[in-house]
């Protein structure tokens, strides 16, 4: 392999998989003669950290809770991780990569997996709408250096 081959930027899946997994039902069976609908809250979070040189593995956690004004339907919880190769790319350009990039590539898995196990509990799908992860990255950037400020 030539010397220009080795030095090429790299990205890739190296593997998708569900680290950690969790629904609870603290109302059931009570809670499915309800007959209102609920008030669905989404919280995200993602964390990045290297493995080896080179490779990174990315959690992308999503928690959704279904709630009455006096009960809890349910909370889902998801952590929906992938371990991607990065090689040969500029180090202030890897931390977009692991806050942007690899939560794109997750989301739409975790959100698979959260519409699967909520229906499965026998509750309507729950469908999660499109996140701007890059909006996400530039407003947690932001925060953290208000604070250091």
């Amino acid at each position: 392999m030539s010397e220009q081959q080795e030095l090429q930027p790299v990205f890739s899946i190296e593997k998708i998989y569900v680290k950690d997994l969790s629904l609870e039902i603290p109302n059931a069976p009570a809670i499915f003669l309800e007959q209102e609908q609920p008030e669905i809250d989404m919280q995200l979070a993602s964390e990045g950290r290297q493995l080896e040189d080179g490779f990174f593995e990315v959690s992308l956690t999503v928690t959704v809770t279904a709630k009455l004004p006096e009960k809890t339907m349910f909370l889902c919880e998801v952590a929906q991780a992938g371990i991607f190769q990065i090689q040969n790319i500029p180090a202030e350009d890897v931390d977009p990569i692991l806050g942007v990039a690899c939560p794109n590539i997750l989301f739409p898995y975790a959100r698979e997996t959260v519409s699967s196990l909520v229906a499965r509990a026998g509750f309507p799908p729950v469908l999660l709408s499109p996140i701007n992860f890059e909006a996400l990255y530039m407003q947690q950037r932001a925060q953290a250096e208000a604070a250091t400020a």
